[in-house]
């Protein structure tokens, strides 16, 4: 007969040390927006004011990202435990590290070598470097030179300087396109930016805000220098341009002994603005917002609260999960969600605010304001092909939210060499509205100029000429318009061309 044993006996232990190839898989769940907002989370954490993040390349191809701060630095005693795989340093309640794991894991995530670089004030600059290697019996991790160490600190970041700071140093990045094609490269740091300046804006946008923290994006050429800085600005998804009457109010949740508070808002009307629409779009960022001590860690959904619903994208509610209530959520490691507990949902229901106004009262009041908002709404135009390779990543985004798409392949706008002095060349097989790159100093003023350059010009031409593409050939009507617009851009660009040769 069997018998079962409430006690599991012991009799010593033994010490199981990770495989070091477990380093591999650190950070698996964070993206490169995700990733660079944890190791700006430890920039904040030493008290930096500027954050510098920034792209190398050299010969045209990415080959590595730097994080700079002017924050306090790592004394020397201090740099093997901040190295350290799981290393628990003592968090201040201001903190926004928590793991032990950020800048490890969110380095892993996207590079195969990680350095940290550092000087506090009254010490000599430490570094270390941890390497990704397949081959790795060990958690040795190596020891920079100090005069390394220095050559890096003390180079033009273009930030505030000061006796202290930290540059964290990415190499071998896993994500960069592995080409020296500049306008593939250019392509991928104007998306790569703009997405960036928008989830480091949003997550951070309290902070930078009421600390006065700035943070900002360049790329650097290792021949010639850092070009053109681009500032990280707020985004605040609560600052909307006026309220609606009796709102916002501040719904009190009791969860275990603790009242979870939903400020919750409702902007009036859809928006063009950044504020409203967010990374990722209007409609899936609808719902619940956490924060934790001033940083946004989740930004949408409903948590169980109501399933996601187009009448419901102006509603908004704000939580901050500091003090009593952090312990009825749950944070993961990447800091880009959280979860709340079976109970959430059911006490919301019974949320109330001092008027009695409830959580159901609130979404019937977000829905009319939809409906209203709905009603104001002029006519938009018939649907459009989307928007493909060429166009700047605000653009096509502004395109695609403001016009039905149809469900075709998308219209390229991108230069090439013509045999003529033509301005215009319609390609309906490939879908490409080519511009002859004859023309394209002249018109970019001597500037460089991306895959995505030049947004305004490409934005008209794709109102103006968009529907060319579509059907299955050329009526008649549009070859008159392909002859009009020809003459007189071709002439323009002529124009633009002989203005700009005139000046050189």
């Amino acid at each position: 007969m069997s018998v079962w044993f409430q006690e599991v006996p012991t009799e010593g232990s033994v010490e199981l040390p990770p495989d070091p190839r477990a380093l591999d898989a650190l950070g698996r769940n964070h993206s490169l927006e995700t990733a660079l907002a944890d190791l700006v989370d430890n920039s904040i954490d030493a008290g930096a004011t500027d954050i510098l993040v920034r792209f190398v390349q050299r010969n045209a191809r990415l080959v590595g990202l730097y994080v700079v701060d002017n924050g306090r630095g790592i004394a020397p005693e201090s740099i093997d435990d901040a190295m350290t795989i799981g290393g628990q340093r003592r968090y201040t309640e201001e903190d926004l590290g928590h793991f032990g794991l950020g800048l490890k894991a969110a380095s892993f995530s996207q590079a195969a070598s990680l350095s940290v670089l550092s000087r506090a004030a009254g010490s000599e600059p430490v570094g270390r470097r941890w390497q990704l290697d397949a081959g790795r019996q060990t958690f040795d991790c190596d020891i920079v030179p100090e005069a390394f160490a220095a050559a890096e600190i003390d180079r033009d970041w273009q930030l505030p300087t000061g006796p202290s700071g930290t540059v964290v140093r990415w190499d071998s990045v896993n994500g960069f396109p592995s080409t020296d094609d500049p306008e593939q490269v250019d392509e991928f740091l104007s998306r790569t930016i703009s997405h960036l300046q928008g989830h480091l804006g949003l997550t951070f946008h309290r902070i930078l805000v009421d600390r006065g923290v700035r943070i900002v994006i360049d790329v650097e050429d290792a021949d010639l220098g850092a070009g053109v800085r681009h500032p990280v600005a707020p985004i605040d998804p609560f600052a909307y341009p006026e309220t609606l009457p009796g709102w916002p109010k501040q719904l009190r949740a009791p969860i275990d002994g603790a009242k979870v508070v939903l400020d919750c808002h409702i902007w009036s009307r859809r928006s063009n603005t950044p504020e409203y629409r967010l990374p990722g779009g209007a409609e899936t960022r609808q719902g619940l917002y956490f924060y934790r001590r001033g940083r946004l860690l989740h930004a949408g959904g409903w948590e169980g609260i109501h399933a996601p619903d187009t009448r419901l994208q102006l509603a908004r509610v704000r939580i901050d999960i500091d003090g009593d209530t952090a312990g009825m959520f749950v944070m993961n490691p990447e800091k880009s969600r959280v979860s709340a507990g079976p109970r959430f949902a059911p006490a919301v229901v019974t949320a109330q605010a001092d008027d009695g106004t409830t959580i159901t009262d609130y979404l019937q009041a977000a829905e009319a304001a939809w409906a209203t908002a709905n009603r104001r709404r002029t006519a938009r135009r018939s649907a459009a092909i989307p928007p493909g390779k060429g166009f700047h990543p605000r653009v096509a985004r502004e395109i695609r939210d403001e016009l039905p798409l149809l469900h075709e392949d998308p219209v390229n706008i991108q230069w090439k060499r013509f045999n003529t002095d033509a301005f215009l060349e319609f390609d309906r097989e490939t879908r490409t509205l080519w511009l002859n790159r004859s023309y394209r100093q002249a018109l970019l003023g001597g500037r460089r100029g991306g895959s995505n350059d030049l947004p305004v010009l490409k934005a008209v031409l794709f109102l103006l000429a968009g529907n060319v593409f579509e059907g299955s050939h050329f009526g008649a009507r549009d070859k008159d318009n392909i002859d009009l617009w020809q003459e007189i851009l071709t002439a323009a660009a002529k124009a633009e061309k002989s203005t700009f040769e005139a000046r050189q």
